[in-house]
């Protein structure tokens, strides 16, 4: 209706205002809740060309409105505001659109071909809380988009080779204990997931790597300095004379990074790295065994959260093809070498800074192989308008210059590049960090909110019929509800902080209380039984069924907001208001009791586009919708 009266006043404009007006003149907003009205024009941007008051270019505007479109029943001026008011007759075959089974979704193909990045893991740990909300994020965008219209390449890029692959590698192969058959730990003689048991020695490395630095700066205290690093070592040691307490700690953190820079496990690893680049037999056979658990491990934790990807690029592929593109970018001086053999890119004229794109020793680093493998994707798939990166904003700087980098190498298509940069997720206990094995493991929450969700409907009751197959399932279904839409409920670009237990509680804007309310109409409908199909247009609509309408005929909206703002959070919001509004509606109203069969039959429509809706909205947040609970 807003785009009809846009059309309409533009098109009579001359006649209304003397002139031809811009049509960003012509604007909308919602209707203050202590004014009657279904939406608001803005009058203010046509007093100076009518020359009045407000009040009367909003009355002349009004009545214009009114004699040209018959679903317009009456208007209201409010100062510069001209509040609108449509018929039920309108509202009505609104209801009647909101019963196609199609209703708010685009056609697949109707725009054009997006590749959608999620995940991202590295094969040197396992899936952590951080993982989940990007993991979720960045599945509900691809079905967002899709329902927009688009056709969406769900991807990942697994980060499976580099420095920390090799650490998990090296301290696997020094400390793994030998069991009776002399074995070392595997995932199959330990029962340990794959990737869990590469994630422990990954923390091993560490805390090993900080021991033999303990071990230096003892050293270093005691004037044993080895040549090459005695002239560091002194300048920072000089340094903390007469320093603040804040200054002697930033000083002491400097030192613990070169000792550990320098300790021998360390630089055992980066000589693996260079092993692994130069295929060293060995050194490949330990890497593709141990990445093998890790994929399996990987695998099992996708299942549970119901995620799955279409394409999958290996970092361990596409590195090369960064390394020759930066040969090619030194001959086009888009990349330059320094002394060391070191390749970077100058990017002060562009606001930003020098980057480094192959380290001294040829190896390469994350941005080579993000470089390489950007430009594999656009070659497998050479349609692709749009390529989204779902990556923490700890890395908004790192798209900025991989997007110019792109640009300056001369792939238009870097323009099209978006990093959908999300906030960390924090927990009542603190900040994660996978070095020091204090991460949140994704296996473990799901498995908590799911036993959470097991808990609360035990409780309940109400489920005795059901199979005990059925009862797990539902269980499935309610826990990781509340653990998808509490952690996509929150935009984006927010840092949140996450709390298992309040994600699958029954109340609230929680994933359970969206299904809860969509089961209760899966009942009301099943009691219902047979009833007309056919909206009647000539009934009278009590307000809290008119703004239950009118909350409906936004869906197509939303999903069209959410979709250009890469945001779910969008729809959960629109969710949990839609439900809100229809609970209302529920409590106040008769509905299998009333009497007169027609307006029975309409809110039995109502309820039952509403339970489309929900349904819809929830499959695009990756959530089931269980008919009972």
């Amino acid at each position: 209706m807003e785009q009809k009266i846009k059309a309409l006043i533009l098109k009579n404009s001359k006649a209304l205002f003397g002139s031809d007006i811009a049509e960003s003149m012509i604007q909308f907003q919602p209707t203050r809740k202590d004014v009657e009205g279904d939406f608001t024009l803005v009058v203010f941007p046509f007093v100076k060309l009518l020359r009045c008051k407000p009040e009367e270019a909003g009355h002349k505007i009004g009545a214009f409105l009114v004699e040209q479109i018959d679903a317009i029943q009456s208007y209201d001026v409010l100062k510069g505001f001209l509040n609108i008011v449509l018929s039920d007759q309108y509202w009505l075959q609104i209801l009647d659109t909101c019963s196609n089974s199609n209703y708010g979704i685009n056609t697949p193909d109707s725009k054009p071909l997006v590749m959608v990045e999620y995940a991202s893991p590295n094969t040197n740990k396992p899936l952590h809380l951080g993982h989940l909300r990007n993991i979720f994020l960045g599945d509900s965008v691809s079905s967002i988009l899709e329902a927009n219209g688009h056709k969406v390449i769900r991807t990942q890029i697994i980060n499976d080779r580099g420095i920390h692959i090799c650490k998990s590698m090296l301290a696997w192969e020094r400390f793994s204990p030998i069991n009776a058959s002399g074995e070392k730990e595997t995932p199959d003689n330990t029962g340990l997931k794959g990737d869990k048991l590469v994630g422990k020695y990954y923390v091993e490395f560490d805390k090993q790597m900080n021991t033999e630095a303990g071990v230096l700066l003892n050293e270093w205290d005691r004037e044993i300095i080895n040549e090459s690093l005695e002239s560091e070592v002194r300048k920072l040691q000089v340094a903390k004379k007469g320093k603040t307490t804040e200054q002697l700690k930033a000083l002491d953190a400097k030192l613990k990074e070169l000792a550990k820079a320098n300790t021998p496990l360390l630089k055992e690893a980066k000589k693996m790295l260079i092993k692994w680049e130069a295929r060293d037999p060995q050194v490949y056979l330990l890497w593709s065994t141990m990445n093998g658990w890790v994929y399996k491990g990987f695998e099992h934790t996708y299942h549970t959260m119901g995620v799955s990807f279409d394409k999958l690029y290996y970092e361990s592929d596409t590195y090369n093809l960064g390394k020759d593109v930066v040969q090619e970018g030194l001959q086009k001086d888009v990349f330059y070498k320094k002394e060391d053999g070191s390749v970077w890119i100058d990017l002060t004229d562009d606001g930003l800074d020098e980057k480094i794109v192959l380290r001294s020793d040829g190896t390469a680093v994350y941005m080579t192989q993000d470089i390489g493998t950007a430009i594999d994707r656009f070659k497998d798939y050479p349609t692709i308008d749009g390529m989204v990166y779902t990556v923490g904003n700890e890395q908004d700087y790192h798209f900025k210059v991989l997007f110019l980098i792109l640009k300056k190498l001369g792939y238009s298509w870097a323009d099209n590049c978006h990093h959908l940069s999300y906030g960390m997720v924090d927990l009542p206990t603190g900040k994660m960090k996978s070095r020091e094995g204090t991460v949140v493991d994704a296996d473990d929450l799901m498995k908590d909110v799911i036993d959470g969700a097991r808990d609360m409907t035990k409780e309940r009751g109400h489920l005795e019929d059901m199979s005990e197959e059925d009862k797990e399932k539902l269980y499935h279904q309610i826990g990781m509800s509340g653990l998808k839409y509490y952690l996509l409920k929150v935009d984006p670009k927010k840092r949140m902080m996450f709390n298992p237990q309040e994600s699958i509680d029954l109340n609230g804007n929680t994933g359970p209380f969206i299904q809860y309310t969509y089961a209760r109409i899966s009942s009301l409908l099943q009691k219902a039984g047979a009833f007309k199909m056919e909206v009647s247009q000539q009934l009278e609509l009590i307000k809290s069924e008119k703004e239950v309408i009118k909350a409906l005929s936004r869906f197509p909206s939303v999903i069209d907001e959410a979709a250009r703002n890469y945001a779910p959070s969008a729809l959960t919001s629109y969710c949990y208001e839609l439900v809100k509004m229809y609970n209302q509606f529920y409590q106040n109203v008769k509905i299998l009791p009333e009497t007169n069969l027609e307006i029975r039959s309409n809110r039995l429509i109502l309820s039952k586009n509403i339970n489309q809706v929900i349904e819809k909205s929830l499959h695009l947040l990756g959530i089931h919708a269980p008919k009972r609970m």
